[in-house]
């Protein structure tokens, strides 16, 4: 390009740049709510939400939902992974 002539510009290698992309990203608040749902709380809510899920399936005519199960799973899920959560982010 023209500006070369003027100005020393840094090149980048495609070797650097390929070896930064190939870096595989890891999502750390899903490998701790991984970590997490192995917690006995987080556990038997879980376990009270799937009884709920499979109890409404089972039936053809209801106004049952479930959605208070799984707002107290995800709530507890979410409490236990804020603990470490932010000390992990870069």
């Amino acid at each position: 390009m023209w500006f070369e002539k003027f100005f020393n510009l840094p090149k980048v290698r495609a070797q650097e740049a390929e070896a930064e992309a190939e870096e595989e990203l890891v999502d750390p608040q899903q490998e701790l709510r991984d970590k997490c749902g192995d917690t006995s709380h987080c556990k038997e809510l879980y376990e009270k939400y799937q009884t709920c899920n499979d109890r409404v399936n089972s039936r053809s005519k209801t106004t049952e939902t479930c959605v208070e199960e799984l707002f107290d799973y995800l709530h507890a899920l979410d409490h236990c992974v804020t603990k470490d959560l932010f000390s992990r982010l870069k």
